[in-house]
C-alpha cells in the first residue's frame, strides 16, 4: 500500500493525488447530506471549469517561455474588461458583441503584453515579484481610469453623475451566457455549458499546435535552457516576449469568457486576485514554475474548480447556521497550493 502511494505521488504529484482523494470524499459526503444534489454540484463544477479554463491556459506560454508563473495576468484581464466595455459602448449584442470584444481585446492585449515582456526581460530572475507588484499597481491605477474614461452608455455609467463606470456591469441584455447556451443540453435538470467547454477545448488545441510549431519549439527551448538556446542561435529575449504577449492575449480573452458565463463585467479591484486562482489551478494540475503542459491545465482547472464548487456547500452544511466558510476555504486552498509549489521550486533550485 505504501509503495502504491509513493508511485502515485511520484507520477502525479502530492497536490493532485491528495485533492483527488478529497474530492471523492466530498462527493460521498454530499450524497449523504440533505438538500445537496450531486448532479447539480457536478454541473456547477463544469460551469466554473469553462469560465476559468482559458485564464489557466494563459499560464502555459508564460511558464514555457521562461518567465515563470505570471502573477501579472491582471494586465491581460484589464484589457479584456476594457474591450468588453467598448463592445457595450458600440451597442452590440449577442454573439456579435462577444466576438467583437474578443477581437478588440487582442490588439490591446498584444500592446500591453509587449510592454510587459520588455520589462520582464530587464528583471530576469525577479519576474514573479515584479509581475505581482505591477499587476497590483495597474489594477489600482485603472480604478482611476474607470472613473474618467469617456463612456456614455447608460448601462455602464453611474446614473446620478452620468460619468464614470459602475463597479459591476450587467451583461444580461448583451452577451451573457452566449457561449454557455450554444449546443447546451440538460443533465438531471441542469444545463451543461457545452459552448464554453468547447471554446476552452479549442484554445487548448490551438496552444497544443502552437507548441509544436517552429516558434513554439524555440520558445520551449529558450525557457528550458536559455544558455543552450542562445548557443543554438535562438533569441531568448524574443521568445520570452512572445510567451508574455500570448499569455496577455489569453488573459484578455479568458476574462471575457468568464464574464459571459458569470453574467457581469466586474471592474475596479475585481481583477486584483484573479491570477492567484489561475496559478493555483495549473500548479494543482502538476505544473511548476518551469514546466507546464496542456494536460496540467485541463486536470488542474478540473480539480481546483471542482474542489471549490463542491467543498464550499459541503463545509457550510457542516457548520452552525449563519456561518459561511466559502471565502476562507477558497483563500486557504488557493494560497496554500501556491505556497507549496513555490517552496518546491526553491528546493529544486537549491538542489540544482
Amino acid at each position: 500500500m505504501r509503495g502504491m502511494w509513493r508511485r502515485l505521488i511520484d507520477k502525479y504529484g502530492y497536490p493532485k493525488v491528495s485533492i483527488t482523494i478529497l474530492l471523492i470524499i466530498l462527493i460521498s459526503v454530499a450524497s449523504c447530506q440533505k438538500g445537496q444534489s450531486v448532479p447539480s454540484l457536478l454541473v456547477d463544477s463544469l460551469i466554473r471549469i469553462g469560465m476559468n479554463g482559458i485564464l489557466v491556459l494563459a499560464m502555459v506560454p508564460s511558464i514555457v517561455s521562461g518567465t515563470g508563473l505570471n502573477f501579472g495576468l491582471s494586465l491581460g484581464i484589464l484589457t479584456g474588461l476594457l474591450a468588453g466595455c467598448m463592445s457595450i459602448e458600440f451597442n452590440l449584442r449577442g454573439g456579435t458583441a462577444f466576438f467583437a470584444a474578443v477581437l478588440i481585446s487582442i490588439p490591446l492585449s498584444a500592446v500591453v503584453g509587449y510592454l510587459y515582456g520588455w520589462l520582464l526581460n530587464r528583471v530576469k530572475g525577479d519576474e514573479m515579484t515584479v509581475g505581482t507588484y505591477l499587476g497590483f499597481s495597474l489594477v489600482s491605477l485603472m480604478s482611476i481610469f474607470w472613473l474618467i474614461l469617456p463612456f456614455k452608455s447608460p448601462e455602464m455609467v453611474w446614473a446620478i453623475k452620468g460619468r464614470g463606470l459602475r463597479t459591476t456591469i450587467s451583461l444580461t441584455d448583451r452577451y451573457a451566457k452566449v457561449l454557455d447556451n450554444f449546443l447546451s443540453f440538460k443533465f438531471f435538470g441542469n444545463k451543461i455549458p457545452t459552448g464554453t467547454l468547447l471554446f476552452f477545448c479549442f484554445f487548448c488545441f490551438l496552444m497544443w499546435l502552437f507548441l509544436r510549431t517552429k516558434t513554439g519549439v524555440a520558445m520551449t527551448a529558450a525557457g528550458d535552457n536559455p544558455r543552450f538556446a542562445e548557443a543554438s542561435g535562438i533569441n531568448v529575449n524574443k521568445q520570452r516576449m512572445i510567451g508574455t504577449v500570448i499569455c496577455t492575449i489569453l488573459g484578455g480573452i479568458g476574462i471575457l469568457v468568464y464574464a459571459q458565463s458569470f453574467g457581469f463585467l466586474q471592474l475596479y479591484q475585481a481583477p486584483l486576485m484573479m491570477p492567484f486562482a489561475a496559478i493555483a489551478a495549473i500548479l494543482i494540475g502538476g505544473a511548476s514554475a518551469k514546466n507546464a503542459k496542456i494536460s496540467h491545465v485541463i486536470s488542474g482547472v478540473i480539480l481546483f474548480q471542482a474542489l471549490l464548487t463542491i467543498s464550499l456547500p459541503v463545509f457550510n452544511k457542516m457548520i452552525p447556521e449563519g456561518a459561511n466558510l466559502s471565502e476562507i476555504v477558497r483563500i486557504i486552498v488557493s494560497n496554500g497550493v501556491i505556497l507549496y509549489a513555490l517552496t518546491k521550486v526553491g528546493g529544486d533550485e537549491c538542489n540544482g
